[in-house]
């Protein structure tokens, strides 16, 4: 009994005013995704186009600069979602990685090294090589299965285009069985609406394996992140992933999306000539939800946009403090703020 006590769902037992209500205790876990732009090594890779992030290529990417990002994102994870748990994020998806050794670089820097983070990473076909990944802290989440899902994406003559693989990773969340999606949709390449139906792939890539989970268990508790390169009220996330913003109106394989909200508000996580998008999303099914089921429950979720996230000065004041600007090194974070989700699961009490 004391073992389980100790081992506080994902991240700390916390008990603050706002959650002890009617003598009621929670714990506390919080799950997010980071779109990490661009982390490349220094280190030529011939089977990819990396010659942009090489010390002689475009970018001069040297090691100084690779390990200055490697310290700036540290930075940022470690400080995501503290002000609910000294641990912060159980679980972090992550986006245009370039290989499993950055990420490996990354988890042992000092800032986050105590967390012990570990990987779950495959190569994806991508043609500059960027994939997706789970980072997990095993002290509260045990990995049960994961794989790859490739999205085929055909041009007008037939030649396939490659893009990043879907990340599926199935695993134990405290006591409850969750299945993690974790994606990067094709870009708007050659505009919106010309690059749509590659990102309505990506999301039927996404929602028909969801399908399959959600009919042999209708209450399974299904988490999706990601770079979409979509809005919420995009057809790929509205239409073909059933994202609506009524919790109450989450039945069958319709998925709630509280990033609507935000986007509703004007609030973004990238911002490009002068206008705000919100790409990063997390949208979950009917089993996250409040008096849906037993255990974990969603409480909120957030943007995290602090003020040193963002550019000071410059012609992009305001956006998000990038490592990269028209060419010029910044020596900044990310072009994407990260996204996170609280959840709470009520701590029943033994006395009698």
């Amino acid at each position: 009994m004391k073992q389980y006590i100790t081992l506080v769902s994902i991240i700390f037992l916390i008990v603050n005013q706002s959650f002890a209500q009617k003598n009621k205790q929670y714990k506390v876990g919080i799950i997010g995704f980071y779109n990490f732009e661009n982390l490349f090594d220094t280190v030529d890779d011939e089977k990819i186009n990396d010659e942009e992030f090489l010390p002689e290529g475009g970018r001069q990417w040297t090691s100084e600069k690779y390990k200055e990002k490697l310290k700036n994102l540290a930075k940022v994870v470690v400080d995501v979602g503290t002000d609910m748990s000294p641990d912060g994020l159980a679980l972090l998806g992550v986006s245009e990685i370039e290989n499993k050794k950055v990420l490996e670089d990354f988890v042992k820097e000092k800032a986050i090294k105590s967390r012990n983070y570990q990987i779950v990473h495959y190569d994806s076909p991508d043609k500059r090589g960027i994939d997706c990944a789970l980072l997990y802290n095993p002290k509260y989440f045990k990995v049960l299965d994961s794989k790859a899902m490739p999205v085929l994406l055909y041009d007008s003559d037939g030649d396939r285009k490659f893009t990043r693989d879907i990340l599926y990773v199935k695993g134990i969340f405290d006591t409850d069985t969750i299945h993690v999606f974790v994606n990067h949709w094709p870009s708007r390449s050659g505009g919106e609406k010309r690059s749509q139906p590659f990102r309505n792939a990506a999301a039927k890539v996404c929602k028909d394996t969801i399908n399959v989970i959600m009919k042999k268990n209708p209450m399974s508790k299904v988490f999706v992140m990601g770079d979409l390169n979509d809005d919420p009220i995009s057809p790929s996330v509205k239409t073909i992933m059933k994202g609506k913003k009524n919790p109450e109106k989450i039945v069958g394989d319709v998925m709630y999306n509280p990033m609507i909200e935000y986007f509703k508000k004007g609030i973004g996580t990238l911002a490009y000539r002068d206008a705000w998008s919100l790409f990063d999303q997390m949208i979950m099914s009917a089993g996250f939800l409040k008096g849906k089921t037993d255990g974990y429950f969603f409480h909120k979720a957030k943007i995290y946009n602090k003020k040193y996230l963002v550019q000071k000065t410059g012609q992009y004041k305001g956006y998000p403090f990038r490592t990269f600007a028209g060419g010029e090194y910044q020596g900044g974070y990310s072009d994407h703020f990260p996204v996170y989700s609280i959840f709470l699961k009520e701590v029943k009490s033994t006395k009698k």
